[in-house]
Order: C-alpha cells, then sequence, then structure tokens
C-alpha cells in the first residue's frame, strides 16, 4: 500500500494568477510523497464549479515511479521527457490550462488528483480523462489529492 500518500504545491488554498488565464498560463509545480510501492502515477487537475459540470484542466500520466515533483511550466507537448505523457483537457488542448472561470462567478475548487498505480503504464498520448480513468481501474492503489482556489471579478 502507499502509506500518507499526498501531494502539494508552492502556494497554499489559492491560484497566483501566474498559473492561471490571467497571468502565464503555466502549470505550477507540484511535489509528492508517500507511494514508494507504487510502479507509476496518473494525474487529473479538474474543477467541479464549472458552469457546464466538471471542466477538465490537464491529464497527464504514465508518470514514472521514480518521479516526485513536476517542474512548473511543462511544455504543453504530447511527449514529457521524463515526466510522462500529456493527455487533451476540456479546451481541447494538450497539457495544461489553469483556471479561468467565469467573471463574477465567485471561487472554483481546483482539484489535483494523483493516482498511485501497482503498474506501470505505456498508455498513449492525447487521452481524455475519462478514458484515463477507465484505463487505470483495477490499477489505484492509492490516490491523493490537493485543492486550489481561483476567482476572478
Amino acid at each position: 500500500m502507499c502509506a500518507e500518500f499526498k501531494i502539494w504545491s508552492d502556494f497554499e488554498g489559492r491560484f497566483p494568477a501566474k498559473y492561471t488565464c490571467d497571468g502565464e498560463n503555466q502549470s505550477p509545480p507540484l511535489q509528492w510523497s508517500g507511494a514508494a510501492e507504487c510502479r507509476s502515477y496518473a494525474l487529473i487537475v479538474e474543477d467541479p464549479d464549472a458552469p457546464g459540470g466538471t471542466f477538465i484542466h490537464w491529464v497527464l500520466y504514465n508518470i514514472p515511479a521514480k518521479v516526485d515533483r513536476l517542474p512548473p511550466n511543462l511544455p504543453k507537448t504530447a511527449e514529457l521527457h521524463g515526466f510522462g505523457v500529456q493527455g487533451v483537457n476540456d479546451f481541447n488542448n494538450l497539457g495544461y490550462d489553469g483556471p479561468c472561470p467565469p467573471r463574477g462567478h465567485g471561487d472554483h475548487r481546483y482539484y489535483f488528483r494523483l493516482y498511485a498505480l501497482k503498474e506501470e503504464t505505456n498508455y498513449p498520448p492525447r487521452l481524455t480523462a475519462e478514458r484515463l480513468k477507465e484505463s487505470i481501474k483495477g490499477l489505484v492503489i492509492s490516490q491523493t489529492e490537493f485543492i486550489a482556489k481561483y476567482s476572478r471579478k
């Protein structure tokens, strides 16, 4: 089992603008620990407060077991050398696209869900979050999440 599995970033609670559509829209740095026995990871970032239902901001998977952090500003490419491959978000883009809730809509919560998997995966790039979730059923040993909020006036 993955004991005390946790994920965090260099900010707490609220997104700095540089990780949103109001700033540089760059992916934030992430770190995790507590999953030493796991073979790979998958990450999905979603906003359940979006007006049309849950909105996916990032799909990243085939993350090697030796990786325990992601640097900021990862490129929006299908393959991230040493960090896995990226899927398609609900903006219909590869990689990360940050929070961009409707103005005046209040705080939205963004869940960074990291899944620890019992097997290495070799899924092709460009999966949707839905397809990834289907693919990892039965492989998830543990999951953890980090939540940050963002709103636009």
